[in-house]
């Protein structure tokens, strides 16, 4: 019962993460349930080593549907990984306590902005071309990206919000987009993770392929159904993120 458990949950997540990110929500706290005296980094980098597998095919499949900047995209994921690597390094040096307690007051900023506006992210007209474009998206992959190394949770949702009100992408382009570098900055987390032995591969990989198939499902679903559907599931899961955060912040411990 363990197994088809933490299996449902990876391949749930993986419809979540392929639509705005978020699927640690569902897949980690299933981790720690299925099994309680695991370390938490050992947990925390196989989920890592699931959700990887998850984003990679949703930037595959969005790759079939919608037109995406691939080249500046793909710099744009180096600087991601480069900077997802230098945020997991200063973690080791100093303490993200302060960001901890921050983090649902941004979250709650974030949704409350995504609700009022409410053409927010409807139509798809970026404000920048050409190599403006370029180092506009290489900027926000380094922050986002140090952000996830450092600190992590809501990584791809802030993603598709600076996608939308700053690069003025709608939610599909923005999710999208969001998943390559995302996809960058996951690889860079989880080759320390790999490094220090962490990776249960005899049940990360059918988590992973379980992963994948909710990914395959989300990304259809978001092509299918378009920037509404998105914008109402980013809020959805923002909002649990809220939930989340604070209580992870304020609660616990």
């Amino acid at each position: 019962m363990d197994v088809l458990f933490i299996l449902s949950c990876a391949a749930l997540a993986g419809y979540v993460d392929a639509i705005v990110g978020g699927g640690g929500l569902v897949l980690v706290p299933a981790l720690f349930t299925t099994y309680p005296l695991a370390p938490a980094s050992t947990l925390l980098g196989n989920n890592k080593s699931v959700s990887l597998w998850g984003t990679l095919f949703a930037s595959w499949n969005y790759s079939r549907h919608i037109d995406l900047p691939w080249k500046k995209l793909f710099l744009a994921a180096c600087c991601a990984a480069t900077c997802s690597l230098m945020g997991a390094w200063t973690l080791s040096m100093i303490s993200s306590d302060a960001l901890k307690k921050a983090l649902p007051f941004v979250l709650s900023s974030v949704l409350i902005y995504t609700l009022v506006s409410k053409k927010l992210g409807s139509t798809h007209n970026p404000r920048f071309q050409g190599r403006a474009e370029l180092f506009a998206l290489m900027a926000v992959a380094s922050v986002i990206g140090f952000y996830d190394g450092f600190f992590g949770p809501g990584t791809g949702s802030f993603f598709i919000f600076i996608f939308v009100r700053l690069l003025r992408y709608d939610f599909l382009h923005a999710s999208g987009a969001a998943k390559v570098l995302n996809s960058a900055s996951n690889a860079a987390a989880l080759s320390l993770f790999v490094f220090q032995g962490k990776i249960w591969w005899a049940i990360t990989i059918p988590m992973a392929l379980f992963n994948i198939l909710g990914s395959l499902i989300g990304t259809k679903m978001a092509v299918k159904h378009g920037s509404a559907f998105v914008r109402w599931v980013f809020i959805f899961v923002v909002s649990c993120l809220i939930l989340k955060t604070a209580r992870d912040a304020y609660l616990v411990g």
